[in-house]
């Protein structure tokens, strides 16, 4: 368990709603862009986006091609409740927090055989593969924050890191779905798979970086997935918290969360996200 986040595989070689008529929401984002969530800073007049929408950016970073369900007579919407600017010479500090509501679910499941595969060393060994990747999922309510750093030189600014916390109100509505598969006769069998665990997800960070860009994890809890909200899960996190290294994801999707730091800072309107070429053709949520 302290090892929990070592080897979960985010990496890869590869890389509007009804009270909003005017904003597009990702199950209809067919054209050359992804979804366009509308952004607002006074906190007197929230614009709401549909939660699918401002969840994109999980498709942007996930390494394989990704089942999104939504569920039926979805109402979740999403929208900023506050914004915060620092400025000095040479750096800057944006913060926006926004509320979560509504019913439903919005669920990104891995195709779990280009999961697998990014597993070569223990193909390779007949080892067992452990802590996979199966599905990153937004289901119920909650209050979170939008944070944006960077510099400024030369009247240049750089947004050099954006994190996301999710679990500002209390809990935090975003699932992380993990199991172990073993070999049998050379062949990983997804309808195997054991030691199913879901983990909570609290912040994710990420960061400008001319290498391989990666995400940093932390998480609220880790619970078995038939127990998904005990109490000692909350004790699990906060160990594994000190084990979890930054996790490799596209740069297509760190660049797409920088520009949307830089999109705070600047105060835009909108926010129109790049398309993703790895979502499935659109299918009713399941129980996951």
């Amino acid at each position: 368990m302290l090892l929990l986040f070592a080897s979960i595989a985010i990496c890869s070689d590869t890389d509007k709603s009804a009270n909003n008529p005017g904003v597009k929401s990702a199950a209809d984002s067919n054209d050359s862009n992804g979804p366009t969530v509308m952004l607002s800073y006074d906190g007197l007049k929230p614009i709401k986006n549909p939660s699918s929408s401002f969840m994109y950016f999980v498709p942007l970073i996930t390494p394989t091609h990704v089942d999104m369900e939504i569920s039926p007579d979805n109402q979740q919407q999403a929208w900023f409740l506050s914004y915060n600017k620092k400025v000095t010479k040479k750096t800057f500090y944006v913060s926006g927090d926004f509320e979560m509501r509504g019913n439903g679910s919005f669920n990104n499941i891995l195709d779990n055989n280009e999961v697998i595969a990014n597993f070569p060393e223990e193909i390779k060994k007949g080892d067992p593969i452990k802590n996979a990747l199966d599905f990153i999922k937004f289901e119920g309510e909650g209050i979170g924050r939008v944070e944006a750093r960077g510099t400024i030189d030369d009247s240049n600014e750089t947004v050099t890191e954006v994190k996301i916390h999710f679990n500002v109100g209390g809990r935090s509505p975003i699932t992380i779905g993990l199991y172990c598969v073993d070999p049998e006769n050379g062949q990983y069998n997804y309808s195997k798979r054991y030691n199913e665990l879901v983990a909570r997800a609290a912040i994710l960070t990420f960061k400008k970086s001319e290498g391989e860009p990666r995400m940093g994890v932390t998480v609220a809890s880790v619970n078995k997935a038939a127990k998904p909200n005990s109490y000692i899960g909350k004790i699990k996190g906060f160990i594994a918290n000190f084990f979890i290294e930054p996790v490799k994801i596209s740069r297509l999707g760190n660049d797409t969360m920088l520009n949307f730091g830089y999109a705070l800072l600047k105060q835009k309107p909108s926010f129109t996200f790049p398309k993703a070429t790895n979502i499935k053709p659109a299918k009713p949520a399941a129980n996951k």
